[in-house]
C-alpha cells in the first residue's frame, strides 16, 4: 500500500473537491484526511489531502501525471504530491548555540520527527562532539564576509552530496545567501528569538527587558532575501513581568525557540504547510 499526501491552491471555483474526490476513487485510492480552505477575500481555494492506494497497478508516480493532465489542467492548480513512504531529508545549519540543536536531535533519536538528517554543517567546529554524539557527519565551512563565495560554494556541493529537501537554521548566526535562498526555495526554516519583527539586534531580550514587556516570543519562519520577513509558519509567547531577571527572559525564550522550531519542523516535514503571498496556510 503506498500513501501520498496532495497540496492545491488556486482560483475558487465550483466543483473543485468533488471532481478531487471523484477523480482519488477513479484511481482506487482512500482518503484518509481532507482539509480545505477558501480565502474570500482573494478568492483562493486551498486544500490538503491524504491518501493511500491499495491497487498495486496504480503507483504514486502513475497518480502524480495522471492528476498533472486532468484535474490540475482543468482547475490551472499549482499543486505537489509527497509519497509519505519517503522520509524529506534535512540538513541542519548550526553555529555555537546549542539549546535548538540538541533539542532536534533528542527529538529525532526519539522517532518523533518525520525526517532524515543526514548532515549538519556549522560555520564553527565548537559543536562537532554533538554531531558526533548522535552519529551525524559534521562539516565545519568558514562562512564571514571575507570568504562568502567558498563558504556558499561548499555549502552548495554539501547539500547536493546528501540529497537533501530542506534546510533548518537551528539558531545559525549568518545571513543565508540570496543563490541558496533561490535554490531552497521556501525550504529554509529559520527560527527567530522574538515577535518578528520587534527587537530586533544581538540582544532582543535585554531590549525586551528595558522596555518592561509583558510577554516574550519566538517566530518560525521561511527564509527570503528580506532579513526576518519570510511567510511565518509557527509562533508561541510566554509571559513575564517585573519579577523577572535578564536570565529568566533568555531561559524563557530558549524554551520557546527550541518548541516552536519543532513544531515548523514537524509541520513542513509532514506536508502541512502552503505558502500564498509570503503568508502561510498551515493544516493541523
Amino acid at each position: 500500500m503506498q500513501n501520498f499526501t496532495l497540496l492545491i491552491h488556486c482560483s475558487d471555483q465550483k466543483g473543485i473537491v468533488a471532481a478531487v474526490t471523484n477523480f482519488i476513487v477513479k484511481v482506487e485510492g482512500n482518503i484518509i484526511y481532507l482539509d480545505q480552505n477558501v480565502v474570500v477575500e482573494q478568492n483562493v481555494f486551498f486544500m490538503r489531502l491524504e491518501c493511500n492506494l491499495s491497487n498495486s497497478k496504480h503507483t504514486v508516480a502513475s497518480v502524480k501525471e495522471e492528476f498533472s493532465t486532468t484535474i490540475a489542467t482543468q482547475f490551472n492548480m499549482s499543486w505537489e504530491f509527497y509519497n509519505q513512504d519517503t522520509k524529506p531529508r534535512m540538513a541542519l545549519f548550526v553555529s555555537k548555540y546549542t539549546h535548538c540543536l540538541y533539542d532536534i536531535l533528542g527529538r529525532y533519536s526519539a522517532g518523533e520527527l518525520n525526517v532524515e538528517i543526514p548532515l549538519i554543517i556549522s560555520n564553527h567546529d565548537d559543536l562537532r562532539p554533538i554531531a558526533e554524539q548522535f552519529n551525524i557527519p559534521f562539516y565545519h565551512v568558514p562562512f564571514s564576509k571575507d570568504n562568502k563565495i567558498e563558504g556558499e560554494k561548499k555549502q552548495i556541493e554539501l547539500l547536493d552530496q546528501y540529497t537533501i529537501n530542506f534546510i533548518v537554521l537551528a539558531r545559525y548566526m549568518q545571513i543565508i545567501t540570496p543563490k541558496l535562498i533561490s535554490i531552497y526555495e521556501n525550504k529554509i526554516i529559520n527560527i527567530h528569538h522574538s515577535f518578528l519583527p520587534a527587537f530586533p539586534g544581538a540582544k532582543p531580550y535585554h531590549s525586551a527587558f528595558k522596555r518592561g514587556v509583558k510577554i516574550i516570543g519566538a517566530t518560525s519562519h521561511y527564509v527570503t532575501e528580506e532579513l526576518d520577513e519570510g511567510p511565518i509558519i509557527e509562533q508561541d509567547i510566554s509571559r513575564v513581568s517585573h519579577v523577572n531577571s535578564v536570565d529568566d527572559f533568555i531561559m524563557k525564550g530558549k524554551d520557546l525557540e527550541r518548541t516552536v522550531l519543532a513544531r515548523a519542523i514537524k509541520l513542513h516535514s509532514e506536508r502541512k504547510i502552503l505558502i500564498y503571498c509570503n503568508k502561510t496556510v498551515v493544516f493541523h
